[in-house]
């Protein structure tokens, strides 16, 4: 999925989230202005590699990222420490980060790894393990990522085939779950066996789910990532916790900073829950905003390569909107982004992000 596919005017704007998210509370409210829980999950693929600007991060942009982070009062937790405080509703500091990276490429180890471990950072790589096992030069050997095991990096799943999961054409509900439970397991298996096996963490291939894939998925004890972007809060959709995806074309400092910087928007309900587009397209968001600090008034949505969309306040007095793009979502996957700013936090948004899946075209 191309990290941010929204346009520059939004990028720039904007510097969250889903669903009603039955993990646990929030702490109680201290004296003064105090951000609620959260963390921003940033999500990479490639370091350095020229030829997937859509999936690669320039070495001079991620240098200047983990600068910004060291600099700026940023806490650096693992993942699995951000999901268990939140699951739990309690505190975490504010600017926590964590840091992700999907499907073990080879300069994970040569470019990131040398970074990260000079400063002593935590973070978790998602592992497709049949390409692994294959011997693909593009990716890390099991040696690589034991050697990183020992110095701060977790592994976690991401399917044993790295397949869009959500798929099924002509396949019976209950052969399609036995299928992608035993592509899971195997995984999980092989982690295992090459002394990985981490934290129950999983991320979607390339993002997709769905409300059965992402049932299943829970069903068998993981917390599962997507690719949509926004930070983690005490109302996320325990889904797909969302991830800013960082690369090359959406890795400029400026828009990082907002990003590692942005806060939950508090949505308490969406409708539809899933990402499945299977009703009129475009399809009609319903967000139920819960007041407070979010400057509700200066609040705008983007669509996927449509620019700024319409706003319709449903009941602005109880922060209930629509949204809906003008022109259809493309086959694929897409979003819809809503940022509002804060009015406690100076220069900081609140920020929500809701995925799309259109059948036909995902790639």
């Amino acid at each position: 999925m191309s990290p941010d596919p929204l346009p520059a005017m939004f990028r720039l704007a904007l510097s969250t989230l889903a669903l009603l998210l039955p993990w646990g509370g929030v702490p109680a409210a201290a004296a003064g202005p105090v951000p609620p829980p959260h963390a921003a999950v940033l999500m990479y693929h490639r370091f350095g590699e020229a030829a997937y600007p859509s999936t690669s991060v320039r070495i001079d942009q991620f240098e200047a990222q983990l600068k910004h982070l060291a600099e700026g009062g940023y806490h650096v937790h693992p993942l699995a420490e951000v999901v268990e405080k939140l699951a739990a509703g309690a505190d975490l500091p504010d600017r926590v980060v964590a840091i992700t990276v999907d499907d073990a490429y080879a300069s994970v180890f040569t470019e990131a790894y040398p970074r990260l471990k000079a400063r002593g950072w935590p973070f978790t790589v998602f592992v497709a393990t049949d390409a692994v096992d294959a011997g693909s030069t593009a990716l890390m050997s099991w040696d690589q990522m034991r050697e990183m095991a020992a110095h701060g990096a977790t592994f976690a799943n991401h399917s044993a085939s790295h397949d869009h999961l959500i798929r099924r054409p002509g396949e019976p509900k209950a052969a399609w779950e036995a299928r992608v439970r035993a592509d899971l397991e195997r995984a999980a298996q092989r982690l295992e066996a090459e002394g990985l096996a981490g934290p129950k963490l999983f991320a979607y291939p390339y993002g997709e789910y769905d409300t059965d894939l992402a049932a299943l998925v829970r069903s068998m004890g993981y917390v599962p990532f997507g690719q949509q972007s926004g930070p983690v809060g005490p109302l996320t959709d325990p889904a797909a916790l969302p991830r800013f995806p960082i690369s090359e074309a959406y890795g400029a400092l400026e828009d990082f900073a907002v990003k590692a910087a942005s806060l939950p928007l508090p949505v308490r309900a969406a409708d539809p829950a899933s990402p499945l587009v299977t009703g009129p397209n475009p399809p009609r968001l319903v967000l139920d905003i819960a007041p407070g600090d979010p400057a509700l008034d200066r609040l705008a949505c983007f669509a996927s390569g449509q620019g700024r969309i319409p706003i319709a306040w449903l009941d602005r007095d109880a922060g209930r909107i629509a949204v809906a793009a003008p022109k259809a979502v493309a086959p694929g996957r897409g979003r819809y982004n809503c940022t509002a700013p804060s009015t406690a936090f100076s220069g900081r948004y609140y920020w929500y992000s809701h995925p799309w899946l259109v059948r036909g075209g995902a790639k």
